[in-house]
This record gives C-alpha cells, sequence and structure tokens, in this order.
C-alpha cells in the first residue's frame, strides 16, 4: 500500500526545518534566493542571468528547485541527526545540478564527512562537474565517470550510501538507480522517473495474444494507451519493488513542474517492513499484465 502519510509528514518535516533554520527566507519570499547561496552557482544553473538578475523563467526554475529541495531536506536532516554525517549518491547525474543545489543549500555549511557524489556515464559533463565544484570549493563533492554495474562495485564509494537520488533518469536508467540503491542498503530513495518505454514495449509486443483471453488488455488497445498506461504501470511495479524490499513508499507530484510529464515523485524509506504481500502483489501484477519476461528486473 503507498502511504501518502508519509509525505505529508516530510512536508511538516520541511516546514519546521525551514522555520528554525537559521537565516530562513520570510514565507512570503519563499522563492527568493536564500541567504548563503552562491550566486555563481546559480547563475551557472542559469536561475540568476549572467548580470545576476531574476526574470520570470528564473523564478519559476527557483520555486522547482525550492519545492524539490523541501522533501530532501528533511530526509538529509535525519540521517545527519541520527549519525552525524550523510551520504548520497545521485545517479544519472548529468550537468549535476540537483547534487550542486543540495550541497549548497545543505551541505556546504557542514563540517564533518558528508559527502555526495554524482555518478554520470558522460565523461565531458564529470569533468565540467569537477572544474565547477573546484571553482565553487565545493570539497565534500565527487564526480565518477561510471556505469551502475561499475559504481555497485567500485572502491570510490562506500560500502553503504546513506540516500540514493536519480532525478529524470530515463527509462531503464531508474531502475538502475533503485539496484544500485538497494545494493548498497540505502535509508532513503528518492526517484523522478523518466521515459518509461520498456514496459510499454512488451505491452505492445504481447498486446495481440493478451487480447484473447485478457479484458484487462483493453486498457492499453490503442497505441496511445499503450504508452500511457505503460509508464504508469512502470512506476507501479517501482513502488511494489521497494515495498518487497522493506520500504515504505510514498509517490506525489511536484508542484510546477506541471508542463512536464516527468513530474511523478517517488520516496522510499527503510523500515524494514513485511516483504510477503507486496512481492505476491507483484508477481501478481507481472502475471495479469503479460509482463512476466520482466520479473527478474523488477525482483532483482
Amino acid at each position: 500500500m503507498l502511504r501518502f502519510s508519509f509525505t505529508s509528514h516530510l512536508i511538516t518535516m520541511a516546514k519546521k526545518s525551514t522555520a528554525s533554520a537559521p537565516g530562513a527566507p520570510d514565507p512570503s519570499n519563499k522563492h527568493e534566493i536564500r541567504p548563503g547561496q552562491s550566486i555563481e552557482l546559480l547563475k551557472e544553473l542559469h536561475i540568476l542571468t549572467r548580470d545576476g538578475k531574476m526574470n520570470q523563467d528564473s523564478r519559476r526554475k527557483l520555486k522547482q528547485v525550492y519545492h524539490l529541495f523541501q522533501f530532501i531536506e528533511p530526509l538529509l536532516s535525519d540521517v545527519h541527526q541520527r549519525q552525524g554525517s550523510v551520504s548520497l549518491v545521485d545517479h544519472g547525474a548529468g550537468k549535476s545540478y540537483l547534487g550542486f543545489i543540495l550541497y549548497d543549500l545543505f551541505f556546504k555549511s557542514l563540517r564533518d564527512r558528508s559527502h555526495i557524489y554524482g555518478i554520470e556515464t558522460r565523461e565531458e559533463l564529470v569533468q565540467k562537474s569537477e572544474e565547477l565544484a573546484t571553482r565553487l570549493g565545493f570539497d565534500g563533492m565527487s564526480f565518477l565517470n561510471l556505469s551502475v554495474a561499475e559504481s555497485i562495485d567500485s572502491n570510490l564509494l562506500p560500502d553503504t550510501v546513506d540516500i540514493v537520488t536519480a532525478l529524470h533518469a530515463c527509462n531503464t536508467a531508474t531502475d538502475d538507480a533503485i539496484h544500485f540503491a538497494l545494493q548498497k542498503k540505502a535509508k532513503y530513495i528518492v526517484v523522478v522517473p523518466c521515459c518509461q518505454a520498456e514496459v510499454a514495449s512488451v505491452l505492445r509486443k504481447n498486446k495481440g495474444h493478451a487480447l484473447s483471453k485478457n479484458v484487462l488488455t483493453e486498457m492499453w488497445r490503442h497505441p496511445l494507451h499503450t504508452r500511457e498506461f505503460g509508464s504508469q504501470i512502470t512506476n507501479v511495479l517501482r513502488c511494489l519493488q521497494l515495498e518487497s524490499h522493506g520500504y515504505q513508499v510514498s509517490v506525489t507530484e511536484l508542484v510546477g513542474w506541471e508542463h512536464s510529464m516527468k513530474n511523478e515523485l517517488i520516496i522510499a524509506q527503510f523500515k524494514d517492513l513485511p516483504r510477503g504481500r507486496p512481492a505476491q502483489r507483484l508477481s501478481d501484477v507481472l502475471e495479469t499484465l503479460g509482463l512476466e519476461e520482466l520479473r527478474e528486473r523488477f525482483f532483482a
């Protein structure tokens, strides 16, 4: 069962954290730049113009950044309060916008072993991120040119990781990030999936056979519905997969991202919950929808 109370709890934690944080902005200016933020970074992220100004587009981007941060900051605070440091791995980091924002708003003020690792397969983006982190003095950031499989076994990463994020990791890259998080025994997993095509392709391939024996196939008989249903069921399967590993899962929408289909936020917290029922549900859904060939992916 997806527990929306978990999301409400996160929002409450975020509000309390913001209210009590030293130098926190006035709520009426919640989308203005916060004290201590790196102006150079905001320019690099095109949140500020080159002359340091804000326009309508800048305010929209800043709103998105702060809205996403309000979900992740309570997780960072929770881990840090429990153990005195926090490690975060951002998979499919791209230009590491998320990592840089998190470091600027949270990690920068810490004086401990806390660290952000950006994992990216494109070497040129890793190099650019390294250069920017050096220029900004963000010493607690590392960028690794690794695949998911390589990152699981790499001695450049700790054996366990506190938080794993994957923002708009395309198609099965989100599943790869989840697999990494499970292998690293992550306390929290935060993903915003993107471009889920694999399940839709399997539904499309098996549609003719399924139509003759399963009335539910009408839900994806038309090509447009195949794509949309495939995307939706992919995230349902991911939630069941996480629950079958003992995680408490919440699904919500990112406000301010309505122009994009990529606005579904999945947050999982490891609670060591009973695994039997969600595992059985996962198996049943795969069988009912004719997706048995994907069993290895979601039961990995």
